[in-house]
């Protein structure tokens, strides 16, 4: 009579196995969820002191973008790619944050052109 014994114990701990596998991809499915949300929304875009804001980004390819961000006094225009980052533009930050209403909808497109048409002209000079 001790022969299904074995047997139960080993069907009881196939069991809990199983549990403990279901738990962890649970565990794993809600960090990479976690993170894609992160990653949707942009996660944090303000420095803990407050002097660096990213202002807008934009693609620009697969692995390219260019950013406006605030320093401080100062907007850079940069173009960030895999492993670096080169300053395109650099101009004084306006006085407010608020958008000009004639920009619309594409108003870090109009300001990057207009700020890469002045850039065009002082290299003239």
């Amino acid at each position: 009579m001790s022969a299904p014994a074995p047997a139960v114990d080993t069907a009881l701990g196939l069991a809990a196995l199983g549990k403990t596998a279901v738990a962890l991809a649970v565990v794993l499915a809600l960090i990479y969820g976690a993170s894609a949300l992160l990653r949707r929304i942009g996660g944090v875009r303000t420095a803990a002191n407050g002097n660096l804001q990213v202002v807008s980004s934009v693609a620009v390819g697969q692995r390219e973008r260019v950013v406006l961000v605030d320093v401080g006094d100062t907007r850079l225009v940069l173009g960030v790619a895999s492993g670096q980052v080169n300053t395109l533009h650099s101009m004084p930050a306006p006085a407010s944050d608020s958008v000009p209403a004639t920009a619309g909808n594409s108003s870090f497109a109009s300001r990057l052109a207009g700020a890469l048409r002045g850039q065009d002209r002082r290299d003239a000079q």
